[in-house]
Formats: structure tokens, sequence, C-alpha cells
């Protein structure tokens, strides 16, 4: 028996240690910050109809980027044009729509919540008014949910607020228009990491004060609930006591590391856990085949969990 204990390596306890603490500093934040609730005044708040479960052992599993991080911007916008359309063929229930910019790329397919067809338009490097001229990529789908997130590039490109909002007044009304069916959820801006950042601009993020992405995200909050959508508010489980992106979840300042993507899913599931159940939508228990599409991605964005 005492062999077995001195054979557990040191790093394997301080690994088990930190994902302990991780677990329970995620837990208290998100119960410290419930500001992810809906906004909107006539949504009743539900208790939520089962824990959240959290897959904590992919938390440190960086991404294989692979060929696809050297793709060029009208790269990108073919490899999407073709997933939506195939998604608009295949039809999947309860799909539910990323669109935004490298955030939402990047968020880890196997960290996505479950029981739900997801389909990834995100874009590294995107701004409002480039998601805007590709909206029309998706009209054939059949959305449940489409989750918008834009604006830190916008910000970086030294675009006014008085652009941004404009751009996101057309978002939510084409999306609204194209999509009636669908329930489009904004979600807020997250702040960057500040001084500790250490992404290649960092410049241009220290000339973008983290006071004015919450104030921008205020008069974004005003504009989702006039043109009908929801607002799930993420900057606070995302900032540290000074206002900056917290460094245990990101990986320069400005993206997400595996930790951040596990906040960002925690988020995501108790949104749906407070959302009435869908009528007449069973789950199919298929997977989808993007097989072609996979060979220009190392993962695919497109997938069936």
């Amino acid at each position: 028996m005492s062999n077995h204990i001195k054979a557990f390596p040191i790093w394997g306890v301080f690994a088990l240690l930190s994902n302990i603490i991780l677990m329970l500093a995620v837990i208290l934040l998100i119960w410290r910050q419930y500001k992810i609730t809906p906004e909107i005044p006539s949504t009743p708040i539900r208790e939520q109809r089962e824990p959240v479960k959290l897959d904590w052992n992919n938390q440190y599993v960086p991404p294989e980027l692979g060929p696809r991080h050297k793709l060029s911007y009208p790269e990108w916008l073919d490899i999407l044009k073709q997933e939506a359309k195939i998604t608009a063929q295949k039809k999947p229930p309860r799909l539910t729509i990323l669109a935004g910019d490298s955030l939402s790329l990047w968020f880890p397919p196997e960290l996505l919540p479950e029981n739900r067809a997801w389909l990834n338009q995100g874009i590294s490097g995107e701004v409002t008014n480039g998601l805007l001229q590709r909206l029309d990529f998706f009209d054939r789908t059949q959305p449940e949910i489409i989750f918008v997130m834009v604006g830190i590039n916008d910000l970086i490109r030294g675009l006014g607020d008085g652009k941004i909002l404009g751009n996101y007044r057309q978002i939510i009304s084409y999306l609204r228009n194209i999509h009636p069916q669908a329930e489009i959820v904004v979600q807020s801006i997250l702040p960057h990491g500040g001084e500790g950042a250490t992404w290649e601009g960092k410049e241009k993020l220290l000339a973008i004060p983290n006071t004015r992405i919450r104030r921008l995200n205020e008069e974004i909050k005003k504009i989702a609930i006039e043109k009908g959508a929801k607002y799930l508010n993420l900057h606070p489980l995302f900032s540290n006591k000074q206002g900056n992106l917290r460094s245990d979840f990101t990986t320069d300042g400005l993206h997400l590391s595996p930790p951040g993507y596990l906040v960002w899913r925690t988020a995501l599931q108790i949104y749906f856990q407070q959302e009435p159940a869908p009528q007449n939508k069973a789950i199919d228990n298929t997977s989808t085949d993007f097989d072609k599409l996979s060979r220009s991605r190392s993962v695919t964005r497109v997938n069936r969990l």
C-alpha cells in the first residue's frame, strides 16, 4: 500500500488541488455575479431544474490550432458559408448558432452544452460590420437560439461607440426579421487584460479603457431589449477587482484560456436551464456528417453533442 502512495507523483496532487480550487472559485464567482440572467423585465427567473455539470478534465488542454489558424478572411467566409448551407439542408433539431469573432470561433466543441446542434459562425478578427454583412450565410437555417458576441475588434481598430451601436441595431433587426421564431441573445463584450496583457497588440488594448467597454455594454443592453432580444451579461464573470480580464481566464489578455471557456460554458448551461423547455422538439441522437468540411479545419466547428 505504501509503495502505491509513494508512486503517486507530487505534480498529480497539485493538479488535483488546482482543479478543486478553480472549480470552487468559479462556482463562487457565478453565485456572487448572477447578472448573467437574461435581462428582460418580463422574463421570469426560473429555478434550475438540475445541477450544472462541469467537465473540469478539459481545462488544461491546449487548443490545437492546426492549418485553420492560417486561413485568410475570404477562406473563412467560404468555409462558414458551406457549413451554414449543409446545416440548412440537414435541419438539425435545437440548432444553436454562435455568431461573432475569435472568442466564439475557438470555443472548444467538447465544451459546448450538450443536447443541441451547434453551428459556429465565428471568424478571427471579426468586427460588427463584417458580421452584419455575412448574416445571410445562415438565412435558410432554422435556429432555436442565436448567440451574438462581437465588438472588441471594432474598439481595437479605433471605431467609435456610435458606429458600433449602429451596427448592433442592424444586426439584431436583421436577425429578428429573418429568424422571427429564434431567440436572439446578445452577449456582453468581455474586458481585456490591461497591463498584464501579452497580446502582440497590447498598446491598442491599453488605449481602450475597460470602463469604456462597460459603458458600451450598457448601451448594447438597451438596444437588445429595445429590439426584442435578450442580453447575457458575461462581463462580471470575467473581470477582476480592477475591472480587467482575469489572468486565469485568458491566454494573452484578449483571448480565452480553457478555464475561461469553462466559465462561458457554465453561463450558457445556467441560461438554458432558466429557459422554458421547447415543445415538440425531440432530440435526435443521430450525428450530422461534416467530414468534408472537417478536412479544412482540425476541429469541426459545426458539432452535434
